[in-house]
């Protein structure tokens, strides 16, 4: 059961985030053979303020 993991900044649309799951979610039928019903996709959003580059955090920037 591939599971994929994505860490990603706030703000992004609904639609966006569901397109993305669904994007992922073939990509790893077709990379992997894993059936659809197999396939976990979990999305971990986060505050600007909590993800930094550099030592500067997005909300900085």
């Amino acid at each position: 059961m591939p599971i994929i993991d994505v860490t990603l900044l706030e703000g992004r649309s609904k639609e966006a985030k569901t397109s993305l799951i669904r994007e992922l979610t073939h990509a790893a039928e077709r990379a992997l053979g894993a059936p659809p019903a197999s396939i976990r996709v979990i999305l971990r959003e986060v505050p600007p303020e909590h993800f930094a580059v550099a030592g500067v955090t997005k909300a900085q920037s």
